[in-house]
């Protein structure tokens, strides 16, 4: 489980680059890279990380589902994700 503060850190960097997305675009699509470079660096979404929405991992994460390979175990085995189940040949 990760530490409350690096998932509380994540939730605020998607939050600034949602408001910096617009104003972004325009100065890179006017090409003022000096404004663009005055901008907070956490604005980048170049610096979000991927991480499971339950437990916080940030390695092993499945974009499909939003969670860890650990964590998409569990509940396919446990059969909360729909169309999901163990394979047996």
């Amino acid at each position: 489980m990760a530490k409350e503060s690096m998932k509380a850190r994540e939730v605020k960097r998607r939050k600034l680059v949602a408001k910096y997305a617009t104003k972004r675009k325009a100065l890179k699509d006017a090409g003022d890279y000096q404004a663009l470079q005055k901008l907070p660096k956490d604005a980048s979404p170049v610096r979000l990380h991927n991480r499971c929405k339950l437990t916080g991992r940030p390695k092993g994460y499945m974009r499909t589902f939003g969670v860890s390979r650990v964590t998409f175990r569990e509940m396919a085995n446990q059969g909360l994700i729909p169309g999901v189940r163990k394979a047996s040949w």
